[in-house]
């Protein structure tokens, strides 16, 4: 990449990391890169899935299309780096590097509007709500596949930890799936002194806590992989009352679909004895998130091709994390690759959804010149 357009896209990621938006909330975030697409000259489509972005390049008379997808959304967090460009908008910041991949896409098609060396059509998207909120399935329902009939899609992490600009590549399961859940304990309020004369919900909260931690380390196979974190805990106003209600909430996720049964067949029978057990109602809700993203074996090829055509280290021993990402949505469409490109060396406090995080702009001409080489080895391999 050339200096000077490493420089653009720097200035460009820092003016998106000073200027976070929430999911579902990226007006001026796409506003900025139809901006920067109309520089490019590279004509698109806006408003697709909520403030979703695809710009389209067609060169040649090859019939074959690829797409390269990066995520706009920040997170509800307290920016604590102390950078001249650090988040303007109080709470809110870009602890995750989705302003680095939607810079970064810019630079991919940057790239491709300067090289004559491939025919296709290639189809930029960038997504909104990446964060929970599910902007891939909005995109996909506004029809995103039928109105650029891309055959393949790509799309990359930044990953703190790993060595900045080693490009690691998955064979089959890359992230989790999982989902959120919220359990209801209701039992009966009552002087704090008088507990017979109760149903004292935080007892119960307490040793179904204990319970629901058996499942994974007595109920799934130890050769496969779930997590099931409760994170908060709610309930009681006063220290001499016994409250009336406890509220859980967490998170649970797994790489295999029978593993996700097992999670929930302990949760069902945890809940149920508790019950019982303490004489209170417990009510288990899961609202369902993305899906275990999975490489295609010819796409993970693909994208092990072009980043040896850029000189880049690869990384083909990494373990599967188990954070999850809605590039699954696309996957379970279109065969695809998503790939980690390293942020380099992990900080405290540093790493992704942490307040002291941030993308590495040294790692820019990696990832433009990564998904600029990935389409044009999908299209030339068609």
């Amino acid at each position: 990449m050339h200096p000077e357009l490493h420089q653009k896209l720097t200035t460009w990621r820092r003016h998106l990391h000073a200027h976070p938006e929430l999911s579902l909330q990226e007006k001026a975030t796409s506003a900025f890169v139809q901006d920067r697409l109309t520089e490019l000259g590279i004509p698109f489509e806006a408003g697709i899935g909520g403030h979703g972005i695809v710009a389209t390049l067609t060169r040649g008379h090859a019939r074959s299309r690829v797409g390269l997808r990066a995520d706009m959304d920040a997170l509800p967090i307290t920016e604590d780096t102390g950078l001249p460009y650090a988040s303007k908008t109080p709470g809110v910041m870009h602890a995750c590097g989705h302003d680095g991949h939607t810079a970064a896409l810019l630079g991919a098609a940057a790239l491709l509007v300067a090289d004559t060396d491939w025919s296709g059509t290639v189809d930029f998207i960038f997504q909104p709500a990446e964060e929970g909120f599910g902007g891939s399935r909005a995109m996909v329902a506004a029809g995103l596949f039928d109105r650029f009939p891309m055959e393949r899609i790509f799309g990359f992490h930044n990953w703190p930890g790993l060595a900045a600009g080693t490009i690691a590549v998955h064979d089959g399961v890359v992230m989790a799936s999982g989902g959120r859940i919220t359990i209801t304990i209701e039992g009966h309020a009552g002087h704090a002194g008088m507990p017979h004369l109760t149903r004292d919900p935080v007892v119960a909260a307490g040793h179904l806590i204990v319970a629901l931690q058996s499942i994974a380390s007595r109920g799934v196979d130890p050769l496969d992989t779930a997590v099931l974190s409760l994170c908060t805990i709610e309930g009681g106003t006063a220290p001499n009352q016994i409250a009336g209600r406890v509220t859980i909430r967490g998170t649970l996720r797994y790489h295999r679909e029978a593993v996700k049964d097992v999670i929930l067949d302990g949760i069902e029978r945890s809940c149920a004895g508790i019950a019982t057990s303490f004489g209170v109602k417990v009510t288990p809700e899961i609202v369902w998130g993305v899906g275990v993203v999975i490489n295609s074996p010819d796409e993970a090829d693909l994208a092990r091709i072009a980043a040896e055509k850029l000189h880049a280290p690869v990384r083909r021993d990494l373990a599967p994390s188990m954070a999850g990402e809605d590039f699954a949505h696309y996957l379970q469409q279109r065969p695809g690759a998503f790939v980690w490109i390293g942020n380099g060396a992990l900080r405290d406090g540093a790493e992704l959804h942490g307040p002291r995080y941030d993308f590495n702009d040294a790692i820019l001409p990696v990832a433009s010149g990564w998904m600029a080489e990935v389409a044009k080895a999908a299209l030339a391999s068609n």
